[in-house]
């Protein structure tokens, strides 16, 4: 039997998303839903997140969500995932990449901690060159719910500590679309927003504050030095006591119009 969470996801992906169809929210989406992304909240089914959800249609009329990573305890599920499509104004081709926290009451879902790799779709729509899709989960569908695992949050809490989520610390963990790029943070300090564990996966959003170290050009006003702050999502694997692989986005494109925005507003 197909694992009751997943299959409501199966339903956020193909029958929402995939098909345009907002008619579906109400379905599998409480009133109140909450999205958190970046310094961002998008409260409200209705009055929010549809409106919202219509508009990226818009922008992209052809836009697909391909799944590559679903893990859950059963009351909380981490999916991995890339949008792509091309832009309306322009015709122009991007895929970007994103990992979502989804909490659910056993009817439909509440909330859902998000980043999605748009520093990497800005870069492809002003070049011109897109990125690759991933290749798909082979049956996400078929994911069963595994129990928390204590021990690997330890493990995980602890790396999350030293700030190694906030830059490229380790091959084993890819960080956006896989150009990372060097530290964008010194003197970090980090507020775990969220975690939870399915087996040996552990997911996570923390928002990271410290400062600016560059790596962002001029699109950030080159405030390096200036005090900033992160957020971002990751899901990673715990294998004898140590994080040994897995994903994380950071917002890296709200971290850049945070810091240049003094600069246009004294101009």
């Amino acid at each position: 039997m197909t694992e009751p969470f997943v299959a409501l996801m199966r339903r956020y992906v193909t029958d929402y998303t995939n098909r345009h169809d907002v008619s579906v929210c109400p379905e599998i989406m409480e009133p109140g839903y909450v999205l958190h992304m970046g310094p961002h909240e998008v409260a409200g089914r209705d009055e929010a997140y549809i409106p919202a959800a219509r508009r990226q249609f818009e922008q992209f009329p052809g836009l697909g969500l391909t799944v590559h990573t679903i893990v859950t305890d059963g009351r909380r599920l981490a999916m991995r995932f890339s949008e792509h499509g091309r832009r309306a104004r322009d015709g122009r081709l991007a895929v970007w990449t994103g990992i979502g926290l989804y909490r659910w009451n056993g009817r439909r879902l509440e909330s859902n901690f998000v980043e999605q790799d748009y520093w990497s779709r800005r870069r492809q729509l002003g070049s011109g060159h897109p990125g690759t899709v991933d290749p798909p989960a082979l049956a996400p569908w078929d994911t069963t719910a595994e129990p928390a695992e204590p021990a690997a949050e330890t493990v995980v809490r602890e790396w999350l500590a030293t700030g190694a989520a906030v830059q490229p610390a380790s091959a084993a963990v890819r960080f956006d679309d896989g150009d990372a790029g060097p530290a964008l943070l010194t003197d970090v300090s980090s507020t775990v927003d969220e975690l939870f564990s399915a087996g040996s996966h552990v997911a996570f959003r923390v928002t990271a504050s410290g400062a600016y170290a560059g790596g962002l050009g001029s699109a950030a006003g080159g405030a390096a030095g200036t005090p900033a702050t992160l957020h971002l999502v990751g899901l990673v694997t715990v294998d004898h006591g140590r994080v040994a692989g897995g994903w994380i986005v950071r917002d890296r494109l709200g971290l850049a119009r945070s810091l240049a925005q003094p600069a246009v507003a004294s101009s």
